[in-house]
């Protein structure tokens, strides 16, 4: 785990971190805010299994009571006829009696037996944090997708400062040959006007560029959830030729281990599975209930004379009719089920398509890279002997800048099927659900 300083640290003392590509893949899995956010969502789904499991477990009360009450007799709802010429009991009209004061201390458990609708209940909510869970762990790829493509996009931004730094050394060399040439009466104040215009604008490009290598590297760390003031140092370049002669696997083999191992496939499969059992969970409500309650205590008019009393009982509950409402329930359910289910077959074609795209993408990027890299050599070639020629006196220096400007183009197309390939191969390993596994 990553330790970082505090703010104040860091601005004076930024972070040096040496990170490779599947580094900050596996640490935007791990760390970056939307893929935390994911598995607090997971852990919310296990606290909701957790609930739905107190169905079936036995509740346990307790109450002590201290009470006084005055009651009117005549509503009793018992009429006490008095024997002739004697006094009634209670006023016919009624009167207040009391007040009757009683202590009471009572415990009550409750506990379900039986009951099918909690069991599918509970199962639905299990089902439903596995799909959170798995949800999580497609939100991790997203997150290490979204890490990956930052730092192919810091690596292109390097190659583009590097190689706009050669552009300006080249051009300032050529300005000195240029000056050395009028100085010794060779050459023309044109080619000394050339070379400057070429400086200018090298560095012009020279000084974009450094601001789109920091842009860059700023977005990455924001990819990776890391203090502003780390100084991230690529362990990995665009120039890194290793991998362009693995062979790719074949489509077929790729295509199973998509639907095997991709996360939001695996997601979208636990989805389903939480839909039908909330079917099932429904369903199982029409099916009898059995309950134990159970009741005791001790009660009196003081502390000094209590009596234990009791109440206990089995109920059985037989569900008869409720107004169609669980019917609607039903019918709602089996539509959310279907749903998932198409949802599920789409994101499986999906997959499939990733998948050859990213193949195709892959084997595009290497026939562009070695038609770029050839066009590379070339340019390199033609700028050599424009400035023999150059150094030689017998031409101006118009087809050495003419060259350098051929150079820094073919530099470009370079760096840019390089960014291809790297791309392709983060667009390869998220359609297969291995980015988090690249090297």
């Amino acid at each position: 785990m990553i330790a970082f300083a505090s703010p104040t640290l860091v601005a004076q003392q930024p972070t040096v971190l040496p990170l490779s590509l599947g580094d900050a893949a596996r640490l935007a899995a791990q760390h970056s805010a939307m893929a935390q956010g994911a598995r607090l969502r997971a852990d919310e789904a296990q606290a909701r299994v957790r609930q739905r499991r107190a169905d079936l477990l036995p509740t346990v009360s307790s109450y002590v009571q201290e009470a006084g009450r005055t009651f009117n007799t005549s509503t009793l709802g018992i009429d006490f006829p008095a024997p002739a010429g004697q006094k009634p009991f209670f006023d016919p009209r009624g009167q207040v009696e009391g007040p009757i004061k009683t202590l009471d201390v009572r415990g009550r458990v409750e506990q379900n037996l039986l009951d099918f609708g909690a069991i599918g209940r509970v199962r639905s909510a299990q089902a439903a944090a596995r799909s959170s869970g798995a949800d999580a762990d497609a939100t991790a790829e997203q997150a290490a997708t979204a890490a990956t493509t930052a730092y192919v996009k810091a690596m292109r931004a390097d190659a583009d400062l590097h190689a706009r730094q050669a552009d300006t050394q080249l051009a300032t060399e050529l300005l000195g040959i240029a000056q050395s040439q009028l100085r010794a009466g060779t050459g023309v104040g044109l080619d000394v006007t050339r070379a400057r215009a070429q400086v200018a604008a090298t560095r012009a490009s020279l000084i974009a560029s450094r601001n789109a290598r920091d842009h860059a590297h700023l977005d990455l760390l924001r990819s990776l959830s890391l203090p502003l003031g780390t100084d991230i140092v690529l362990t990995d370049s665009l120039t890194t030729t290793a991998a362009r002669t693995e062979p790719v696997p074949d489509e077929a083999t790729l295509v199973a281990q998509a639907l095997r191992a991709r996360p939001d496939l695996l997601a979208e499969e636990q989805r389903v599975q939480a839909a039908r059992q909330g079917l099932s969970a429904i369903k199982a409500e029409r099916l009898p209930t059995l309950g134990l309650v159970a009741d005791d205590g001790v009660i009196g008019k003081n502390g000094a004379l209590l009596l234990n009393t009791y109440t206990w009982g089995l109920q059985v509950s037989i569900p008869m009719f409720d107004g169609f409402r669980r019917e609607a329930r039903v019918q709602e359910q089996r539509s959310v089920v279907m749903e998932a289910e198409i949802r599920q077959h789409d994101l499986e074609q999906q997959a499939q398509a990733d998948v050859r795209g990213a193949v195709l993408d892959l084997a595009a990027a290497r026939e562009q890279l070695d038609a770029a890299s050839e066009r590379l050599r070339l340019a390199e070639q033609e700028v050599a002997q424009a400035r023999d020629r150059f150094n030689a006196g017998v031409a101006g220096n118009a087809d050495v800048v003419n060259a350098s400007l051929g150079l820094t183009a073919s530099r470009t197309l370079v760096n840019d099927a390089e960014t291809a390939y790297q791309l392709a191969r983060v667009s390869l390993a998220r359609a297969t659900g291995s980015v988090t596994t690249l090297r």
